[in-house]
């Protein structure tokens, strides 16, 4: 039997490789799409406007990055795509920094990615409008919820059908589709995040701890997201404020197969959803204290357990009381 050398080559040049290395993060064929990718040297330096990318609010475009909000209070910022993406499975990588003069909790808020159905509307979304229909990715640096476990700096993902709110006072707990922790401001090194979205599977990935190498921060199937939809970035500061800088963004095609049965559908006309699920937000806890379906937390099991033992114990008291009764009618026909 002939061995092909091709996968110990891919191998030996993936291992070589720098940065590049970084932006494959399977075996799939991926192509960068220029018309929605936003990639050094910028064009429209010290103008208002740059080819493929409108922005807005207190964005300024230098030679180096893309500045959403510099470090001052109450300032907003935004650059979105012109060309509306008609790709059903795609991978966004975005180099980005984070950074500010402000120590310890004294900074903020952060900033979003979106893949949504609305562009260039302000709004309390981290300088973006709420009730969005499409995807956010939100890069939160500031605990506004002081009772929170989480651990600041937070990712975390909304899928939005226009009808969710962003609560700004839970960090967004209520609406969260999944999340993780990473520690992405204030770094001596480049700083970087992956969203792909694939058959519906989303997942994100970070490379923020200058390895060179993707980690999964989390993985979420039963997405649907519809095509047509604009990407773009945004950002937002009040009391406390950080520069936010994105650097690149590049957009990969996915070469991906799908199923017969998915030929005619129209893609444009899907509406964003989780499968399984109502909404993201049946996906937690309700904050009215409703026990909602979700991934089993410890208290839930503790919960459940109970309940079962519980159950289990009543069960046992009528089946016992039941039969000494059947023995006592018994008793009296002898």
């Amino acid at each position: 039997m002939v061995v092909s050398p091709l996968p110990f080559l891919q191998l030996l040049l993936a291992l070589a490789a720098p940065r590049a290395a970084a932006e494959l993060t399977d075996g799939n064929n991926e192509h960068l799409k220029r018309e929605h990718s936003l990639i050094k040297p910028y064009q429209g330096v010290g103008s208002s406007s740059m080819p493929l990318w409108d922005f807005q609010g207190s964005t300024m475009l230098t030679s180096q990055y893309v500045r959403l909000t510099p470090d001052e209070r109450s300032k907003e910022g935004s650059i979105w795509n012109r060309v509306p993406c008609f790709l059903k499975d795609w991978e966004l990588h975005v180099h980005f920094k984070i950074h500010g003069a402000g120590k310890k909790n004294l900074h903020g808020d952060g900033f979003a990615l979106w893949y949504t159905r609305e562009r260039l509307t302000p709004g309390p979304v981290f300088g973006s409008k709420d009730n969005f229909h499409g995807l956010a990715i939100f890069l939160d640096t500031y605990p506004n919820d002081e009772a929170t476990e989480r651990v600041f700096p937070y990712i975390s993902a909304m899928v939005n059908n226009g009808s969710l709110t962003y609560d700004h006072s839970k960090d967004g707990r209520w609406t969260e589709l999944a999340g993780c922790t990473a520690d992405i401001r204030n770094q001596n090194h480049d700083t970087f995040l992956a969203i792909r979205y694939s058959r519906g599977r989303l997942t994100v990935m970070t490379d923020v701890e200058d390895k060179n190498e993707w980690k999964n921060c989390f993985d979420v199937t039963g997405v649907r997201l519809p095509t047509g939809y604009f990407f773009g970035a945004s950002a937002g500061t009040g009391d406390l404020s950080d520069n936010h800088d994105i650097i690149s963004m590049k957009l990969f095609q996915l070469m991906v197969e799908h199923p017969p049965e998915e030929e005619n559908i129209d893609w444009t006309k899907i509406e964003p959803s989780v499968s399984l699920l109502k909404s993201p937000k049946d996906n937690v806890d309700d904050p009215t204290g409703n026990f909602r379906s979700g991934p089993l937390t410890g208290w839930k099991v503790f919960l459940l357990l109970l309940c079962s033992l519980l159950g289990i114990i009543v069960c046992a008291v009528v089946g016992a009381v039941v039969f000494q009764k059947r023995q006592e009618r018994n008793k009296r026909f002898y």
